[in-house]
C-alpha cells in the first residue's frame, strides 16, 4: 500500500488502491479538515504537493475547474490539490496540509 507523508508533522498515511488521500485518512481515523466530505464544494481539504508528484494521478479537469472557480486566488499555489480527489498510485508523495490530526487514542 502506498504511503503518503503529510507535512508539517511527518504524518504517514497508507492509501489503499482506488482510495483518495482524504478517504484513506478518514478510514484510519485521522482528522482531515473538511466541511463537504468529498463533494468538491468547500475547498477545505486542499493540500499542496511538495514532492513525489508522479506518485499521484494527475488532477482531473473537474478538480482543476473547482479549484479555479471556488478557491480564493491567494490559496491557489502551485501543486494545490483537493485531498478528496487526490488518488495515490505509488510511494513517495509528500503533501503539506495544516490541521491534519492523528487518531485520538482512547484508554
Amino acid at each position: 500500500m502506498p504511503v503518503v507523508t503529510i507535512l508539517p508533522g511527518d504524518i504517514e498515511i497508507e492509501v489503499a488502491s482506488g482510495e483518495t488521500l482524504a478517504q484513506a485518512a478518514w478510514r484510519q481515523d485521522y482528522q482531515w479538515p473538511t466541511t463537504c466530505w468529498g463533494e468538491m464544494a468547500c475547498m477545505v481539504c486542499a493540500c499542496v504537493v511538495r514532492d513525489g508528484e508522479a506518485a499521484a494521478e494527475p488532477a482531473s479537469a473537474l478538480e482543476e475547474g473547482c479549484i479555479a472557480e471556488r478557491m480564493p486566488r491567494f490559496r491557489q499555489l502551485p501543486g494545490t490539490r483537493l485531498a478528496c480527489q487526490l488518488r495515490v498510485i505509488g510511494d513517495g508523495l509528500v503533501v503539506e496540509k495544516e490541521g491534519v490530526r492523528p487518531p485520538v487514542c482512547s484508554a
